[in-house]
C-alpha cells in the first residue's frame, strides 16, 4: 500500500484506508456455514484479501442497500465513517492517490430465479460480489460473508489484520418463507434493548419473523392510546410479582423499525378471549359482571375470558387492534385462541370469527393457535394456523378442514422447539411438561413429514417460542435460545437433502469461538463438539 504523509495520511487512517496491522486470518468457517446453502463451490485460485483498506461499493442508490454496506464496513472495523465512495472519490478527498484494496460490491439484479431472498456470493481473489433481486437477498448474502470471517471480527474493539477468504460461489435462497422466533415478553417483559439484542442474533442466521407476545394474564405490555388503564394497572405486574413494564407507541416503533433494518416482521400477538386476565383487571367494562379481576402472577393457564357477549369487549378489541395495526407495517396479526376453557364452543367460535374480521378490516392477515382450525369457524383463506400442540394426529382432520379452506400452517410443535423447555434434567431454567428438548431434538426433524398427510406446500414455515415463565434476563433468553435456534434457522432456510445431524453438530461446534466473541450465554451441549472456550 501507498504511504500517505501529513494530513492525507490521518485522513486515510480516519477513512480506514491503512491497515493498523497485518497477518494472517486463522480459523476460517467456509466449511461452517449455518444455516447450510443451497449450493456452495470452492473453485481453485488465490484468497481474497480483506482488510481495513477494503473498499465496500454499494451499487445501488437503494438506503437499505447503504446500510448493508455500513453493516460490512463496521464489521470490518474500526471506523469513523462509512466508505462508499468510489477509490477516485476519496482520493479527491484526501488531495493525492490513494491505493485501495479489491473491492466488495453489493449489486441488485435481475436475479428472479433466486427469489425475493436469495442471493449470489462470489469470492475470488479480485473482488467479492454479493448479487440479489432484492436488499434482503443482499444482506442474506452479507451475513453469509460474515460467517466466512475468523470470529475475531465480532469483537467490536478488535484491530482486525488482513484476512484471506478462499475463493466461493454460493447460489443460496430459503426454503420457507416464514422463519420465525417468538419472545413472551407478558409473563415476565423484557426491554427495548433486550428485544433488540435477539434481533441481531436472530439476523445472523437468516430469520425473518418476530412474533411479540405482547399479553396474557401476568401483563399487559403495549400502549393503546385512549386505553391508558390496560398499562396503568395490566402493565404493573408479572410472573412471582415483580415490576414488570410496558412499549410505550415510541417503544414499538422503535423495535419495529429495528427489525425492519435487518429484514424482520415484527407480528404482534394480543392472545384473546383467554390468556386476558391482564386485561380484565384493567378494564370493568370487558367482564361479564362488569368487575375488575385481581392481578395475577402464577403461571396457571385456561382460567380467563374476556365476555364475548358484550359489545364493550368487541369495540375494546376494535381499539386494540386499530391502534396496533397502524403503527405495524407487517402484513400479519396474531390473535392468540389457544386454551380457552371457559367458553362453549359456539361462543368461541363467534368471538374468533368476528376479531378475525376485525383484523381483516385493518388490512392484515390474521394468525392464532393451532385451536382455530378445531373450532365452527369460517377461516379465510390465507389465515395462518400455528401449530404448536405435540401430538397432532388426533388433530390432523381439523388441520386437513384449515388447509382445504385455504389456510397456511406455520410449525412450532412444543415437543421440538418450544425454546422454554429445558435441555436435560440440570437445566436449571425451563419447563418440561412437554418433556426434555436438548439440542439434536430441536434440529432432527422435517416439517414435511411431521404432520402425516399435510400437503407440503401448505406449510409456510417454522417458528420456535420462547416462554417466559422461568426467565427474566437477556441471559436467560440467550441460554434457552442458543444453539436451538440456530437449528430452527436451518430448518427454515436449507433444503432438507442438505440438512444432517452429524454435519451439522460439526458446523455448529465451530460458531463456538464467535457466539463467545459476541458475549453469548449459550448452552454448550454436550452433543456438540465446541470450539473454543470461555476466558
Amino acid at each position: 500500500m501507498r504511504r500517505t504523509t501529513g494530513g492525507g495520511r490521518a485522513l486515510a487512517l480516519a477513512l480506514g484506508l491503512v491497515t493498523a496491522g497485518a497477518g494472517e486470518s486463522r480459523g476460517l468457517q467456509t466449511q461452517a456455514l449455518i444455516p447450510a446453502p443451497v449450493s456452495v463451490e470452492y473453485p481453485s485460485g488465490g484468497p481474497f484479501v480483506l482488510s481495513g483498506s477494503t473498499p465496500i461499493i454499494a451499487e445501488s442508490d437503494d438506503p437499505a442497500v447503504a446500510r448493508i454496506a455500513s453493516f460490512l464496513d463496521e464489521l470490518i472495523g474500526p471506523r469513523t465513517r462509512l466508505l462508499l465512495r468510489m477509490p477516485d472519490e476519496i482520493s479527491r478527498l484526501l488531495g493525492e492517490p490513494v491505493e485501495t484494496g479489491p473491492p466488495v460490491r453489493l449489486r441488485l439484479a435481475d436475479r428472479r430465479d433466486l427469489g425475493p431472498e436469495g442471493y449470489e456470493l462470489t469470492v475470488q481473489a479480485s473482488e467479492i460480489v454479493i448479487e440479489a433481486e432484492t436488499s434482503a437477498g443482499l444482506f442474506y448474502g452479507a451475513q453469509t460473508l460474515r460467517q466466512m470471517m475468523p470470529s475475531v471480527v465480532e469483537y467490536e474493539a478488535a484491530l482486525i489484520p488482513p484476512m484471506r477468504i478462499p475463493p466461493a460461489r454460493v447460489v443460496d435462497r430459503p426454503r420457507y418463507g416464514w422463519r420465525g422466533a417468538m419472545l413472551d415478553v407478558a409473563r415476565h417483559f423484557f426491554e427495548v434493548r433486550d428485544v433488540e439484542r435477539l434481533l441481531d442474533l436472530m439476523a445472523m442466521y437468516k430469520l425473518n419473523i418476530l412474533h411479540l407476545h405482547l399479553t396474557d394474564d401476568q401483563g399487559w405490555r403495549i400502549e393503546i392510546p385512549g386505553r391508558s388503564a390496560l398499562t396503568e394497572v395490566g402493565g404493573l405486574t408479572q410472573v412471582g410479582g415483580g415490576p414488570g413494564g410496558y412499549y410505550t407507541v415510541e417503544d414499538y416503533e422503535r423495535i419495529v423499525a429495528y427489525a425492519a433494518e435487518r429484514f424482520i416482521t415484527v407480528v404482534p400477538e394480543i392472545d384473546l378471549p383467554g390468556h386476558s386476565n391482564a386485561a380484565l383487571a384493567s378494564i370493568p367494562a370487558i367482564n361479564c359482571d362488569g368487575r375488575v379481576r385481581p392481578p395475577y402472577v402464577g403461571i396457571r393457564v385456561g382460567f380467563s375470558t374476556v365476555c364475548v357477549e358484550r359489545e364493550e369487549t368487541y369495540a375494546f378489541v376494535e381499539d386494540v387492534i386499530r391502534e396496533i395495526a397502524a403503527r405495524t407495517p407487517g402484513s400479519f396479526f396474531h390473535v392468540g385462541g389457544d386454551e380457552v376453557r371457559e367458553l362453549e364452543p359456539a361462543e368461541y367460535a363467534a368471538f374468533m370469527a368476528r376479531t378475525g374480521a376485525i383484523v381483516a378490516y385493518q388490512g392484515k392477515i390474521m394468525v392464532g393457535w393451532d385451536e382455530i382450525a378445531e373450532a365452527d369457524l369460517p377461516l379465510r383463506p390465507g389465515t395462518f394456523v400455528q401449530v404448536w400442540r405435540p401430538g397432532s394426529e388426533q388433530r390432523l382432520p381439523h388441520l386437513l378442514g384449515a388447509v382445504e379452506a385455504g389456510a397456511r400452517l406455520v410449525l412450532s410443535p412444543a415437543d421440538r422447539i418450544y425454546l422454554d423447555l429445558k435441555y436435560d434434567e440440570g437445566t436449571p431454567i425451563g419447563l418440561d411438561w412437554a418433556g426434555l428438548n436438548d439440542t439434536r431434538d430441536a434440529y432432527d426433524w422435517d416439517p414435511e413429514t411431521y404432520l402425516e398427510g399435510v400437503p407440503a406446500e401448505a406449510i409456510e414455515g417454522v417458528e420456535a417460542t420462547l416462554w417466559s415463565e422461568t426467565i427474566a434476563t437477556i441471559g436467560d433468553i440467550e441460554f434457552l435460545a442458543f444453539p436451538r435456534l440456530a437449528g430452527v434457522a436451518e430448518i427454515g432456510w436449507s433444503p432438507r437433502e442438505r440438512r444432517t445431524w452429524d454435519d451439522y453438530r460439526i458446523r455448529l461446534g465451530a460458531h463456538g469461538p464467535r457466539w463467545i466473541a459476541l458475549g453469548l450465554n449459550f448452552h454448550r451441549s454436550p452433543l456438540v463438539p465446541w470450539q473454543g472456550r470461555r476466558r
